[in-house]
């Protein structure tokens, strides 16, 4: 793995509350998780601009730290891992094929990024980039209980392909991805990255994407669907209008700034319009 230092850890760890690097402890670890799903937004605008996604650290650190923007797995995932690297926790990047949404059983392509901490003998998964049901806390790995979260109980479940990440929504327990703990090396990562952000086959090349966690709360942007969820509560959701409004949302719900891009407006207004 490539060893890359962060440029501006102060400024990164400013932007999530930390005035010194904390201690290498599991409530720091708790509260980094929490505070960087809130900060950091999921967002896939770079795909829909048809621009290459870089997840060298520079290029996530100047989109994230200095553009106003957010990202996906191999950007958030990225930077986390080098933070907490840096932070004294002993940290391993590892990989999973998503399945939300598919049918039980279902096998797809290696293409998610998360990492594995050991603290004080003990193995939690650790995910800041999944998305609209991101984990907001560390997960315990060799726990097969129901495990709260500030948002929704997880559980993970083991078997002989590795581990399933599974979310309980409403009464149901649905599965997130499959992982195991098999080591990756920088070329694992962006072959993983090029799929998902060129593959014609990839969603994240047809969609727009976009969520933010906060105190009780998920903010989801699919397309032209604006959500609420609130935990405990029924969703409030909203069909966006046009495209003014969907940037207008952008930058208000998510404190996402929209890239200067010819074509990307005129994709969001076919996205929002449906056409």
């Amino acid at each position: 793995m490539s060893e890359t230092r962060l440029s501006n850890l102060a400024h990164y760890l400013q932007l999530l509350g930390f005035e010194a690097p904390p201690a290498p402890t599991l409530d720091t670890l708790r509260q980094l998780q929490l505070r960087h799903t809130g900060v950091f937004p999921f967002e896939n605008l770079a795909t829909l601009a048809g621009e290459p996604v870089l997840i060298d650290l520079p290029s996530i650190e100047r989109k994230l730290l200095q553009e106003q923007r957010g990202g996906y797995c191999y950007e958030l995932n990225h930077i986390f891992f080098v933070l907490l690297q840096e932070l004294g926790f002993d940290v391993q990047g590892i990989t999973g094929r998503v399945v939300m949404g598919q049918p039980e059983g279902a096998w797809t392509a290696r293409t998610h990024r998360l990492s594995l901490v050991h603290l004080d003998g003990v193995r939690y998964i650790i995910d800041v980039g999944f998305g609209g049901m991101v984990p907001t806390a560390p997960l315990l790995l060799d726990s097969r209980a129901e495990q709260p979260t500030p948002h929704e109980p997880y559980r993970i479940d083991q078997h002989k392909d590795g581990f399933t990440l599974r979310a309980k929504v409403g009464d149901e327990w649905r599965p997130m991805y499959i992982f195991d703990l098999q080591r990756q090396e920088d070329v694992d990562y962006a072959v993983g990255n090029w799929y998902v952000s060129t593959h014609p086959d990839s969603s994240f090349s047809r969609q727009l994407m976009v969520a933010r966690t906060g105190d009780g709360w998920r903010r989801t942007l699919n397309n032209g669907s604006f959500a609420i969820h609130r935990t405990g509560h029924a969703s409030d959701r909203h069909e966006v209008a046009d495209v003014a409004e969907l940037i207008d949302l952008l930058q208000l719900e998510f404190g996402i700034r929209l890239p200067a891009h010819a074509g990307l407006r005129q994709t969001l207004a076919r996205l929002v319009s449906g056409a």
